[in-house]
């Protein structure tokens, strides 16, 4: 694995869980750092805990927040890793709203930042990495749309890529499909919501999943991927307990 040293490395979602574990590994490495989420008192406590950390308060979901961002650090490694929690109830539950909020959250995130990624654009070689979720390639049917707008986003990540070839740009999209980590708030409530809707303990739910990744597994592949970004590697991978996983094309 390469190294991010002297890297400008910006990670949309930075505040907690997964996000926050890639930019705990990505700060260790030595990039310079820029962590963005809506919450401040998280963001602040990321900076107690990280000196050296930047921060910015902000929805990623405003299609304004991209260019805000990307003037205070263009980044060399962008990293797109916040949405919504989503429902944790099957289809004939749901409102649409309850149904559509990764939508409206996860996908549009990725959205504005793809395209201001390809309009600005980016500085050529910079990688972007796209935080998707397993669920996006196997479903989730106690979770609304999630599943559908994580598939979307990595369908965004394709089309991304397909313009920076076209136009010459030299950007590299790639995005990553975690299964559940169950080290995460996030996690723990999808746990929860599966162990309700099977009627089943969470621990018996864990033992009939696949190996599932920690957060810090996770931030390993995102380092690993950010500083051997090879398209002959792949452009879509699993991240389980056993490391990455090319999704074939």
């Amino acid at each position: 694995m390469g190294s991010l040293a002297g890297k400008n490395m910006t990670v949309i979602g930075g505040s907690r869980g997964v996000g926050r574990r890639i930019v705990e590994a990505g700060f260790r490495d030595g990039a310079r750092v820029l962590a963005v989420a809506r919450g401040e008192d998280s963001l602040r406590q990321l900076s107690e805990n990280m000196a050296g950390v930047e921060t910015l308060s902000a929805d990623a979901a405003d299609e304004a927040v991209a260019s805000q961002v990307f003037d205070k650090m263009l980044p060399d490694v962008l990293v797109v890793c916040g949405g919504a929690y989503p429902p944790a109830a099957p289809l004939h539950e749901l409102s649409w709203d309850e149904f559509a909020v990764n939508w409206s959250a996860d996908t549009k995130i990725a959205f504005n930042f793809f395209k201001a990624a390809l309009l600005r654009p980016l500085p050529k070689g910079s990688v972007i990495l796209l935080i998707s979720s397993g669920a996006a390639l196997a479903g989730s049917p106690n979770s609304g749309g999630y599943a559908g707008a994580k598939r979307t986003q990595i369908f965004l990540a394709n089309y991304s890529q397909k313009e920076s070839d076209r136009l010459g740009l030299g950007l590299r999209f790639i995005s990553v499909a975690p299964r559940i980590m169950a080290d995460t708030d996030f996690g723990q409530k999808a746990l929860a919501g599966y162990s309700r809707y099977l009627s089943k303990p969470v621990e018996d739910v864990i033992k009939a999943m696949p190996s599932a990744p920690t957060s810090s597994d996770v931030a390993d592949a995102v380092s690993d991927l950010a500083t051997n970004p090879d398209p002959k590697r792949g452009s879509v991978f699993i991240v389980s307990g056993q490391g990455l996983e090319a999704v074939p094309s």
